[in-house]
């Protein structure tokens, strides 16, 4: 695995390795030890599973308020133009976003600490992401931000993404 630092602190794009041969490759997508080196947790209280039929289908920016989460994102079919807004008030980077082309095969994934918000657009049919987050799932704490705030100004690939009604209905960020 390789691990690279993006523009927000502490979002980290992780990639395999793979060991190619004759049959196709073998790959570590976690190592506790590798994990435990970057500063990463090395346990997750949920795995989820976000399946998408088409492409532009855009979810987000979600988060968990008052109980902030950690999120590793891989996307495991088709592929996601992912987003991460930083929420964290203490950091310069409030306010500020990057983003990072997760595609099945390329393998990559992304670790997004507590503090973040989050959302994708898919690129392709069928494109499926795996959630790994670090504590339980809270829906009193579910919130979030829209996808289209001026004030972010994010640049998604798609015009005229597939939402749902509770993503149409987020506040600004402001």
């Amino acid at each position: 695995m390789n691990f690279t630092a993006l523009a927000l602190p502490g979002v980290i794009e992780i990639g395999i390795q793979p060991e190619i041969d004759a049959r196709g490759f073998f790959a570590r997508l976690f190592d506790t030890e590798a994990f435990a080196a970057q500063g990463l947790p090395t346990q997750f209280a949920q795995h989820s599973l976000s399946h998408n039929e088409r492409a532009g289908t855009l979810r987000g920016l979600h988060y968990q308020a008052g109980r902030p989460e950690a999120k590793l994102v891989r996307c495991v079919a088709g592929r996601a133009f992912d987003v991460i807004v930083d929420l964290r008030r203490s950091l310069p980077s409030y306010g500020q976003w990057c983003s990072v082309e997760l595609a099945a095969d390329r393998g990559n994934a992304v670790f997004i600490p507590a503090g973040c918000a989050h959302g994708f657009q898919t690129l392709i049919d069928g494109t499926e992401l795996m959630y790994c987050i670090d504590v339980p799932y809270d829906a009193q704490a579910a919130a979030g931000i829209r996808w289209d705030d001026p004030s972010l100004a994010i640049d998604w690939p798609l015009a005229d993404p597939i939402l749902s009604a509770r993503d149409r209905a987020l506040p600004y960020l402001a």
